[in-house]
């Protein structure tokens, strides 16, 4: 039964991505409002295809540009995101070659950028600089990889350089720093159970493991929690610097995604609302 719930799940996801493609590369291609929406929507129906149930914490920023920070454990974090606010992602250039992966970050109007070389970080935040200036929310994973969904890597200040962009929303106002907002995640439940360590590993991508085996094996493994926490956002001028934000950015993640695994809550102060 696993195995044909595996196969009914990918063939229906197959479907109904072939179906997406033409209707958002006509709404991207004619710029129409929906072009934002439709993959929100289509988050939320993979959530539910993959039994991915989500319980989000906090207010993500909408409709403002807005740089989120976010630990990357999986390529379910990118369809839990996407189904937890309107946001677009910032990859590394390689996805735009993946065979059906790269046409699918393309329609979620992803950012790529290449970050081997130190020459093109002006031309990355530059790419950003405009998106966040659009009003796009974009999220960044910037420990640069992923991981076993235990943890947080330290953050890389130098992935985060967009925040030291100015912003100037209306023409009435004054330009401003880009708000940078942290955001955890964890993978809390497994199949109505609190997930443990050693089940994380199915839905966790990370080191060499093949995508096509680990995908079939989270498919067929039933269906997972993951908690998402929206912090309150900062700016780099507020904390002082890139490297301050970046540093604190880390610790609200890496404390977010503690409490989540631990199943306490964080206290209400800490997920005042975000900027309206």
């Amino acid at each position: 039964m696993q195995k044909l719930r595996g196969i009914l799940i990918l063939l229906l996801f197959v479907i109904t991505a072939l179906l997406l493609i033409p209707v958002q590369s006509a709404a991207l291609a004619l710029k129409l409002k929906g072009r934002k929406t439709i993959p929100n929507a289509y988050s939320r129906f993979l959530c539910r295809l993959f039994g991915v149930r989500l319980r989000v914490l906090g207010r993500p920023v909408q409709d403002k540009g807005v740089l989120m920070v976010a630990n990357h454990t999986s390529y379910l974090d990118i369809i839990a995101l996407g189904a937890s606010a309107r946001v677009s992602f910032v990859a590394k250039s390689e996805v735009n070659t993946w065979p059906f992966f790269g046409v699918m970050a393309r329609l979620y109007e992803t950012v790529f950028v290449e970050r081997a070389r130190r020459t093109q970080a002006g031309v990355a935040r530059d790419q950003l600089r405009q998106r966040l200036d659009e009003g796009d929310a974009l999220v960044l994973f910037p420990e640069g990889t992923s991981n076993d969904g235990n943890r947080v890597l330290p953050f890389k200040s130098a992935l985060m350089a967009a925040a030291e962009s100015q912003l100037q929303w209306a023409d009435n106002e004054l330009p401003h720093f880009v708000p940078v907002q942290p955001v955890s995640l964890a993978y809390t439940g497994f199949q109505g159970m609190p997930m443990g360590r050693e089940n994380r590993p199915l839905f966790a991508w990370y080191g060499d493991m093949e995508l096509i085996p680990h995908l079939w094996e989270g498919v067929t493994a039933g269906p997972i929690d993951v908690t998402i926490v929206f912090h309150p956002p900062m700016t780099v001028d507020a904390m002082g610097g890139r490297k301050p934000l970046a540093a604190r950015a880390e610790s609200l993640v890496r404390e977010g995604q503690a409490r989540a695994l631990a199943g306490t809550e964080p206290a209400t102060s800490e997920l005042a609302s975000a900027i309206a």
